[in-house]
C-alpha cells in the first residue's frame, strides 16, 4: 500500500509540473506551426491527413519497439488519430498530458516487473518459445500478462546470450550453467533497469521528452529531414558541421559495466593541457551553473548533451581514476579543432602514383559567411599531393552525410573550368543556378569518387556535378537520395522556445533531373555490405517526391569516359575477388538474421547456442575473408605530413592505423585499379 501511495504522489507531482509547463509547449507548437507554414519548401495543410501522419510518427518516437504501451493504451490514444489537427488549430495542448502520464506508468510498471524477477527462478526448459520477426510485424502487447512474459523472455534470452558470449563451448556452458546463470542474472537485470532509468532520467525529464517527440513528429510529417531542436540539440548539430568548436576535448562512451568513461582526449584541448584526464577514467558527475548531473543510469547521449550545452562553458568533472581515487577537475571550453572534420592526403603507390583523400563531412566555419572549411582543406592537401607528382586522385565520400552546400560548390569548382553546378528550387517555385565562376581548375588528372548508401546531400551534390561533367568516375553503391537543403531557424525572436531545422529548398542536377529519393547511381557499382538495408531516403516516411525541372544554363561536358571498358575490367576483377564475394555473403547473412528474420524455437540454452553459433561461425568466415584481403598497395604520407608527424608521437600511432586501414580497404584498392585501367587506356588512345 505504501508503494502505491508513493507512486501516486509521484504521479500527482509529475502532472502538476506538466500543467505548469504546458503553456510553453503550446507556444512552441503554435510557433513551429507558423514557421513551417511560412518557411518550409512544401508545407502541408493542417487536416485529417496531417493528424494521421503525426499520430503515427509520434507513437513511433515514444515507443519504437512497442514494448511499453499495451493495446488498452492504444485504444485510449486512438481518439486522437483524427483530432490532432483540431487540437493544433485550436491551440488545445491538454492532450499531451495523457501520453506522458501513461508512458510514465508503463515504464515504472516495466521496472517493477523486472525487479520482481530478482526473487523468482527462471525456466529454461523450453516451455516458452522465442519468436523473432521483422520490425514491421511487431504489434502492441495485449495486456500486463503479455508484458510480464515479454520482459521475462527478453531477460532470459539476454542471460543466455551473455553466457554464450563468455564461453563458446557448449559442454562447459551446460556443466556450469546453474552457477554461471546465478552470477550473471542480477547483472543482466540491473542492466535492463538501468536502460529504463536512462529514459526516466533523460535531460529535461520524460514530460519534456514526450513534448519534444510531438514537435518532432509534427515537423517530420512534412519531410524526414526537418526536425525540432532544443538549444543543446542545435549546438550539437552545428558543432558536428564545424571545423572547430568550443570544446573540452573529451569524447565519452558507456562501457559494459554501465559507467560513463573517457574514450578519447583531443590533443591540444583543455582536457589534454590539464593533464589530469586519462582515457578510461570514469566520470561520476558533471556540475555546471549549480546543476549537477550524476552519471549513474544516464545515457551517453545525455552526457554529450550536457557537455555540449552552450550555457555550460565551465564544468567540474568528478573523475574516478584507475587506482580508485576521486578528483574534481574544473575545465573551461576553448576553440578546439575537430579531428573527424579534417582531411589528410595519402599516397597509393603501385604501378602509378595516386592520391587519396577521405572527406568525412562538408564542414565549414558557420560563424562567417566567407569562412574556410573542407574545400580549403582539400585544396591544401591536393597541393601537397601534387608536389609528389600524383597521376590521379581518389576522393572518398563514403558515409559522408553532407553539410555545407557552399563547401560542396567550392569543392566542385576546384575540378571544372567554370559553369553551372546545381539548380536550387524554392518553395514559391523560383529557381537559382549555383555556378562556378572561377576560370581554371586546381587538378585536371583522372578522379574516382567513392560513394555508398550513406553518402548524402552535399556529397551527392558534388558527386552528381562531377558525374554530369564527365569529370570523375563515380564508384560504389547508389547514394542516400537526399536532394534537399535545410536551415536552422529560431521559433521566436530570443530563441527561448527552441529551433527547427527546416527543409527550405530542393536542388537539382544541371541536367534538370533530381536524385531525390533515387540517389546518385555510380558509373561502376561494387557489392556493398549495406545493400537492401533500406536506409535510403526513399524508405523514410513522408520523403519528398522525385521530380525534374527545365535546366536554366547550358554546360559543356568533358570528353566521355570509357566506362564500358572500365566496367568490363572491373567485373572480371570483382568476380574473382574472394573479399567481394564475402561482402555479398555477409550482406545476405545480416539481412536474413536481422532485417527479415522470421523464426521461432523453444527457449533453451542449447537452442539459443545453436542459433548464435551458426550466425557467428558464418560471420567469422566471411569477415575473415574481408579482413585477410591482401593488397599490393604501398600507402604512405606526403613529405609535408611526415614532417608534421615527426613532432607528435601520439599522432604517429594514429597515422599508422590509418595507413593500414587504407591499405586493406577493398574499395580503395578497386578504385585504385580502376584508375590504373583508365591511365592505361588514356596512354594507348
Amino acid at each position: 500500500m505504501l508503494k502505491q501511495l508513493t507512486l501516486l504522489s509521484l504521479l500527482c507531482c509529475f502532472l502538476s509540473v506538466q500543467s505548469q509547463d504546458q503553456p510553453e509547449f503550446c507556444e512552441q507548437l503554435q510557433a513551429i506551426k507558423a514557421l513551417v507554414k511560412k518557411e518550409h519548401f512544401k508545407p502541408k495543410p493542417i487536416d485529417d491527413s496531417l493528424s494521421v501522419g503525426v499520430y503515427k510518427l509520434f507513437l513511433a518516437q515514444l515507443d519504437d519497439k512497442k514494448r511499453f504501451f499495451i493495446q488498452k493504451d492504444i485504444d485510449v490514444f486512438e481518439k486522437d488519430r483524427l483530432q490532432l489537427d483540431d487540437y493544433i488549430a485550436n491551440n488545445d495542448c491538454a492532450f499531451i498530458d495523457e501520453y506522458s502520464e501513461i508512458l510514465v506508468k508503463r515504464i515504472e510498471n516495466a521496472k517493477q516487473i523486472i525487479h520482481g524477477f530478482s526473487k523468482s527462478k527462471f525456466d529454461y526448459s523450453g516451455k516458452d518459445t522465442l519468436r523473432f520477426a521483422p520490425d514491421a510485424a511487431y504489434t502492441y502487447l495485449d495486456d500486463n500478462t503479455e508484458t510480464i512474459n515479454y520482459w521475462s523472455k527478453r531477460i532470459r534470452y539476454n542471460i543466455l546470450f551473455e553466457l554464450i558470449e563468455q564461453d563458446s563451448i557448449i559442454e562447459n556452458l551446460s556443466a556450469n550453467f546453474k552457477k554461471e546463470e546465478k552470477e550473471i542474472k542480477p547483472k543482466i537485470i540491473q542492466k535492463e533497469l538501468c536502460k529504463l532509468e536512462e529514459l526516466q532520467n533523460k535531460n529535461g525529464g520524460l514530460s519534456q521528452f514526450v513534448k519534444e517527440a510531438f514537435l518532432n513528429a509534427y515537423v517530420a510529417f512534412h519531410d524526414p529531414n526537418s526536425t525540432f531542436f532544443n538549444a543543446t540539440d542545435k549546438t550539437t548539430y552545428v558543432n558536428s558541421l564545424s571545423n572547430d568548436q568550443l570544446s573540452f576535448g573529451i569524447i565519452t562512451n558507456k562501457n559494459d559495466k554501465g559507467n560513463i568513461v573517457i574514450a578519447h582526449i583531443t590533443p591540444g584541448s583543455p582536457a589534454f593541457i590539464n593533464g589530469d584526464f586519462e582515457t578510461n577514467d570514469i566520470i561520476k558527475s558533471l556540475q555546471a551553473n549549480d546543476i549537477i548531473l550524476e552519471t549513474y543510469c544516464v545515457s551517453n547521449d545525455d552526457i554529450v548533451a550536457f557537455i555540449n550545452d552552450e550555457n555550460n562553458t565551465t564544468i567540474t568533472f568528478k573523475i574516478k581514476k584507475q587506482n580508485g581515487t576521486l578528483k574534481d577537475i574544473e575545465l573551461t571550453k576553448t576553440k578546439t579543432k575537430i579531428e573527424d572534420n579534417t582531411v589528410t592526403g595519402y599516397l597509393l603507390k603501385d604501378k602509378a602514383n595516386i592520391g587519396y583523400i577521405s572527406i568525412n563531412n562538408f564542414y565549414s566555419d558557420f560563424e562567417s559567411p566567407n569562412g574556410l572549411g573542407v574545400a580549403n582543406d582539400v585544396a591544401k592537401e591536393l597541393y601537397k599531393l601534387q608536389k609528389e607528382n600524383i597521376d590521379a586522385l581518389i576522393l572518398d565520400l563514403r558515409f559522408n552525410g553532407g553539410g555545407s552546400m557552399k563547401e560542396a560548390a567550392d569543392l566542385s569548382g576546384m575540378f571544372i573550368n567554370r559553369g553551372p553546378l546545381s539548380i536550387l528550387k524554392y518553395g514559391n517555385g523560383d529557381t537559382f543556378t549555383i555556378k562556378d565562376t572561377n576560370r581554371g581548375s586546381l587538378f585536371m588528372k583522372p578522379i574516382v569518387i567513392l560513394i555508398n548508401n550513406f553518402s548524402a546531400s552535399a556529397s551527392e551534390f558534388f558527386a552528381a556535378a562531377m558525374q554530369d561533367y564527365n569529370r570523375a568516375i563515380v564508384v560504389g553503391s547508389t547514394s542516400h537520395g537526399k536532394a534537399s537543403a535545410q536551415v536552422i531557424l529560431p521559433l521566436d525572436e530570443d530563441s527561448q522556445l527552441g529551433f527547427s531545422k527546416l527543409t527550405v529548398e530542393k536542388f537539382y542536377r544541371i541536367t534538370g533531373q533530381s536524385h531525390q529519393s533515387v540517389g546518385v547511381i555510380p558509373d561502376i557499382q561494387l557489392p556493398n555490405l549495406y545493400d537492401n538495408f533500406k536506409t535510403e531516403e526513399r524508405f523514410s516516411s513522408f520523403a519528398l517526391d522525385n521530380d525534374s525541372i527545365e535546366p536554366t544554363l547550358k554546360y559543356i561536358k568533358l570528353k566521355a569516359l570509357p566506362l564500358k571498358a572500365l566496367e568490363t575490367k572491373n567485373r572480371i576483377r570483382v568476380g574473382s575477388n574472394l573479399a567481394f564475394d564475402a561482402v555479398k555473403s555477409l550482406n545476405t547473412l545480416i539481412i536474413d538474421n536481422y532485417f527479415e528474420l522470421k523464426t521461432e524455437y523453444p527457449l533453451t540454452l542449447q537452442n539459443v547456442y545453436k542459433n548464435m553459433n551458426a550466425y557467428h561461425s558464418q560471420w567469422e568466415l566471411f569477415s575473415d575473408s574481408i579482413n585477410n584481403n591482401t593488397s599490393t598497395l604501398v600507402v604512405s604520407n606526403t613529405s609535408s605530413t611526415i614532417e608534421v608527424l615527426s613532432y607528435n608521437n601520439e599522432q604517429k600511432e594514429v597515422n599508422e592505423a590509418f595507413l593500414k586501414t587504407i591499405q586493406n580497404d577493398i574499395y580503395i584498392s578497386e578504385a585504385h585499379y580502376i584508375l590504373l585501367d583508365l591511365l592505361n587506356l588514356n596512354i594507348t588512345d
